[in-house]
């Protein structure tokens, strides 16, 4: 196999998503041949070279797993943080998974984990527009003018939220859609509206369904749920950029 820079080889490994990566780099949680690295852009030969992470071997899998799993609330959204449960613990394989996306620890609902690091970038790429849908509670009744604002935008650091659709399910219950993923969005948004947040749960991913699944327990992808993400014309535009 031919040179990769080390942050890919660690996102091929499942060990983490590139970014991730690039942080454990940068923080010496990474060893090449027994010497830590630090400098970004490392270049490896993942036939001979060993790397660590945390003290542990990493190496390429070829074996792919995709898996829908229902977070719970109070759960951190990472594959390393000490002192919190995280979401690869519900997780028992011997391959090494990591998150796609950001579901925060007060948040619950659908989270996609995956050993494939180009599924991951895809995924994760902000053209992609892929869609996610959450199930929100606030913890007094919100006004249909509240709810339009959140469907039309709402400026948060000095730029404004793509538009959303949103739906009504009870006086203090709504469905919202998004097409971004900013970060803790939906309770940013709410908080310029003088809004708490009682419960937000995501239901959906694209064309992945959370259905049934009950918290802290996951499933396989299907074949079919996994190829529409790879078919999908955008999907095809992003990778043969990578």
């Amino acid at each position: 196999m031919s040179e990769i820079r080390l942050q890919k080889f660690l996102s091929q490994a499942g060990i983490c998503s590139r970014r991730k990566a690039e942080q454990f780099i940068l923080e010496g949680h990474v060893q090449v041949n027994g010497n830590t690295v630090r400098i970004l852009g490392t270049k490896i030969n993942p036939d001979c070279d060993h790397v660590q992470v945390f003290g542990k071997k990493a190496s390429i899998c070829p074996q792919l797993i995709y898996i829908a799993l229902n977070k719970p609330r109070g759960v951190v959204t990472s594959c390393h943080h000490p002192g919190e449960k995280i979401v690869t613990d519900f997780v028992r394989l011997s391959q090494r998974l990591f998150p796609i996306g950001r579901l925060d620890k007060d948040s619950s609902g659908l989270l996609l984990l995956t050993n494939d690091g180009q599924l991951h970038q895809m995924i994760s790429h902000p053209s992609f527009d892929h869609e996610k849908e959450y199930d929100v509670t606030v913890r007094q009744a919100i006004s249909d003018q509240e709810l339009q604002l959140m469907a039309s935008g709402i400026v948060l650091n000095h730029k404004r939220t793509r538009p959303a659709v949103v739906f009504r399910n009870g006086p203090d219950r709504f469905s919202i859609t998004l097409k971004q993923g900013r970060n803790r969005q939906i309770r940013r948004m709410l908080a310029k509206l003088n809004h708490k947040v009682k419960s937000l749960h995501r239901i959906r991913i694209d064309h992945i369904q959370l259905e049934k699944l009950k918290s802290g327990k996951w499933r396989y992808l299907t074949q079919k749920e996994i190829q529409r993400f790879f078919s999908s014309a955008d999907m095809k535009k992003i990778c043969s950029k990578h």
